[in-house]
């Protein structure tokens, strides 16, 4: 027999077979079924199962070949970032970026330093100014206090001697 006319008697099996009613399903023999299928396989020529075999090889290869393909790709990737790292220009950009980075810092510290002796130059100003300025400031005061004091003195000098009057006065008045 070959493999069509199995084929065909395996159609003729479902096409005999129960049909269940309103479920389109039909019975068939499993048995016979079964037997008409294994039939099949053991015709099936060699070239399908060896063609099968091909197929799974190729993609186990491909599959291989794809992985292999991703790890060079990362080791190139890996090669040309160092290649990139170790390049004149890169060196040569790193060593600038070094010397921008120490400028920057002596420079910062210039100006901290600058700040720093301008804020002691205007805080020492202030203070001889205002040293100058109080002393200026406490002798006007003493001078304003000496000639109040003596102010209020003669006003009650000025003061007792109405008064000593007054009193001289109204004694002579009595008399």
């Amino acid at each position: 027999m070959d493999i069509i006319k199995l084929l065909e008697y395996l159609e003729e099996i479902i096409d005999t077979g129960t049909k269940m009613p309103l479920t389109g399903k039909v019975l068939v023999d499993k048995e016979e079924a079964l037997n008409t299928i294994e039939q099949i396989v053991n015709y099936l020529p060699d070239e399908f199962k060896k063609a099968q075999w091909v197929c799974e090889e190729k993609e186990r290869l491909m599959k291989e070949a794809r992985d292999e393909a991703e790890d060079i790709k990362k080791e190139n990737i890996n090669y040309l970032k160092k290649q990139i790292e170790n390049h004149d220009i890169v060196k040569e950009a790193k060593e600038m970026a070094d010397e921008i980075l120490k400028n920057a810092k002596e420079d910062a510290k210039t100006m901290r330093l600058g700040a720093r002796d301008y804020a002691d130059d205007i805080l020492s100003q202030l203070e001889k100014e205002i040293s100058l300025h109080g002393e200026e400031m406490v002798t006007n005061v003493k001078k304003q206090t000496e000639d109040f004091v003596d102010s209020l003195e003669g006003n009650v000098s000025n003061d007792l001697k109405i008064i000593r009057e007054n009193i001289k006065e109204l004694r002579n008045y009595n008399k």
